[in-house]
C-alpha cells in the first residue's frame, strides 16, 4: 500500500547517483556542448567571411553580435516560461530552434541574411543553456550539485574548442558553410533522443502539483524504493525575507534577501562574457594581424575555450568552501593571464601556453557562475534566476564584440587590446567579493521552511 510521504530532495540526497541521472547529465552535457559549438562557430569562420564577401573587421561586429542579442532574449524569456511550464518542453523547443536556424545559416547569401539567422540561432541557444543548468541542478544531490553542474557546463567550452579544431580542418576542405551545416544537423539528431528519454524535473513537478504517478515514474528510475511512496513533498530552506507578498519569478530576484546577490551575479557574468566573446570572436583575427598564419591563429585561439574543463575542480572546491571566494580568485588570476597574452605575440610557443592558461582560468570561473546562481535561488524561481543572469550577461558578450571592433578602429596595439580586456576580469572578481560580503550580512527571517507537496488523493 502506497502511504509513505517522500521528500524528493532528501530522496535524491541519500540515494546513489543512478544511471538514469547520468543519462540526464549526458543529455544536458551534449546540449551545452552543441550550444558552445554553435555560439563560437561564427568567430572561427569570420576570416573566411571577410575574404569571400570582401568585408572589413568593423563590419563583422553586427553578425558577431547578432547571436548574442538572440542569446539574451532567449534567456530572458525562457526562464519564466520554464518555471511556469517546465524545463523539458522549453529545452526541446530550444534545441529545435537553434539546430534548424544554424543549418539554415549555411545557405545565407549575404551579411544581412546571416545576421538575421544568427539572431534566431541565438534565441534557441539562449533558451537551452539556463534550462540545462537548472535541470541537472535539480537532479543532483546537495553535496555534489556544484561539481555536477560545473562538469556539465564544461560542455560549453569543449564545444567551442571543438568548433575551432573542426573549423581549421573543414574550412580548407569544404568551406565555411560546412561548419554551420554540422552545427545545425547534430542538434536535430539529439532532439529525437531527448524527446524519448529526457524527463521533467521532479522538483518542478512537485512544486507545480503534477500527478503522483508521473512523479513516481521518474523517481523509480533513480531507485525502486520510491515505488512505495504515496505522496511527495519538497522541503527547502526558505531564503526569502518578507516573502509574505507572495512574490514569484522575476519579482523574487529583487527581494531584499536576493537583491545585492542578483546584481553582483549579473555584473560578474556580464564582465565574464565581455572577456569570452571579445576573445573567442576576435582572437583569430588579432593573431592573424600579429603575423600568425590563419590556420595557426585559429588553432591557438581554439585553446582558449578548451581550458574550461577546469570547472570540474572549481565545482569540487565550491561544494567544500565559500563558492563566491573560489570564483573571485579565479577571475583575479584571469586578469593577470589575459594581460600576459598581450605580451606574448612574438613567441608562438609562449603564446600557445599563455592562451591555454588564460582560457583555463577564465572559463573555469565563468562556467562556475551558473552553478552559483542555481544554488542561490529556490525552486520556484531557479530557472528564472539562472536564465536572467545568463540573459543580462549576454549583453556583456555584445559589448565585448563591439568593444574590440572599436579598439581596432582606434588602432590600439595588440598588447593594449588585451590590457583593456583584462580590466573586465578585475570587475567580475570585485562583484563576487561584494556578493560574499552581502551573503554574510543578508537579512534573515521570513518563513524557515517552504514545503510543497502532493498526495495520492
Amino acid at each position: 500500500m502506497q502511504t509513505q510521504s517522500l521528500d524528493v530532495q532528501n530522496f535524491i540526497n541519500r540515494e546513489r547517483f543512478s544511471r538514469y541521472q547520468w543519462l540526464v547529465f549526458a543529455l544536458c552535457f551534449f546540449i551545452v556542448l552543441l550550444d558552445g559549438f554553435d555560439t563560437a562557430a561564427i568567430g572561427y569562420i569570420a576570416p573566411s567571411l571577410m575574404k569571400e564577401w570582401g568585408i572589413a573587421k568593423p563590419e563583422l561586429a553586427s553578425v558577431l553580435s547578432a547571436a548574442l542579442f538572440g542569446l539574451a532574449g532567449g534567456a530572458l524569456i525562457s526562464g519564466p516560461l520554464a518555471d511556469r511550464y517546465g524545463r523539458r518542453g522549453v529545452l526541446l523547443v530550444s534545441v529545435c530552434l537553434f539546430g534548424g536556424a544554424c543549418a539554415a545559416s549555411a545557405m545565407a547569401d549575404n551579411l544581412q541574411q546571416l545576421t538575421v539567422l544568427r539572431f534566431i540561432t541565438g534565441l534557441g541557444l539562449g533558451s537551452a543553456m539556463p534550462n540545462a543548468v537548472t535541470l541537472i541542478s535539480e537532479f543532483s544531490p546537495d553535496g555534489r550539485r556544484a561539481t555536477l553542474t560545473n562538469a556539465m557546463f564544461c560542455g560549453f567550452p569543449l564545444g567551442a574548442a571543438l568548433g575551432g579544431f573542426l573549423a581549421a580542418w573543414m574550412i580548407p576542405l569544404w568551406g565555411w558553410r560546412s561548419v554551420l551545416v554540422l552545427g545545425g544537423t547534430v542538434p536535430l539528431l539529439l532532439l529525437a533522443l531527448m524527446y524519448v528519454t529526457l524527463p521533467e524535473s521532479v522538483r518542478h513537478m512537485v512544486a507545480k502539483g503534477y500527478g503522483v504517478e508521473r512523479i513516481r515514474a521518474v523517481l523509480v528510475r533513480i531507485s525502486a524504493s520510491a515505488a512505495h511512496a504515496g505522496a511527495f513533498t519538497m522541503g527547502e530552506a526558505e531564503r526569502q525575507h518578507g516573502d509574505d507578498d507572495g512574490s514569484r519569478g522575476i519579482a523574487t530576484l529583487f527581494q531584499p534577501r536576493f537583491l545585492v546577490g542578483t546584481c553582483m551575479l549579473w555584473m560578474a557574468y556580464f564582465m565574464g562574457l565581455v572577456i569570452f566573446y571579445s576573445l573567442i570572436n576576435w582572437m583569430p583575427v588579432l593573431f592573424k594581424d600579429a603575423g600568425l598564419a590563419p590556420k595557426t591563429a585559429t588553432l591557438i585561439a581554439a585553446l582558449f575555450p578548451l581550458g574550461g574543463v577546469g570547472a570540474v575542480l572549481s565545482g569540487w572546491l565550491m561544494d567544500r568552501y565559500d563558492a563566491n571566494r573560489v570564483i573571485a580568485i579565479g577571475f583575479a588570476l584571469t586578469a593577470v593571464a589575459i594581460y600576459a597574452v598581450g605580451q606574448a605575440a612574438g613567441d608562438v610557443g609562449l603564446l600557445t601556453v599563455v592562451v591555454f592558461g588564460a582560457g583555463t582560468l577564465m572559463n573555469t570561473a565563468q562556467s562556475s557562475l551558473p552553478a552559483l546562481a542555481a544554488a542561490y535561488y529556490p525552486t520556484h524561481c531557479r530557472a528564472t534566476g539562472v536564465s536572467w543572469m545568463l540573459g543580462v550577461g549576454r549583453f556583456g558578450g555584445i559589448a565585448g564584440s563591439f568593444m574590440v571592433a572599436e579598439l581596432a578602429r582606434r588602432q590600439l596595439g595588440f598588447s593594449q587590446v588585451f590590457t583593456v580586456i583584462a580590466f573586465a576580469s578585475v570587475a567580475a572578481s570585485v562583484a563576487l567579493v561584494i556578493k560574499q560580503i552581502a551573503d554574510r550580512n543578508k537579512p534573515q527571517g521570513g518563513k524557515p521552511v517552504l514545503t510543497a507537496g502532493i498526495n495520492a488523493h
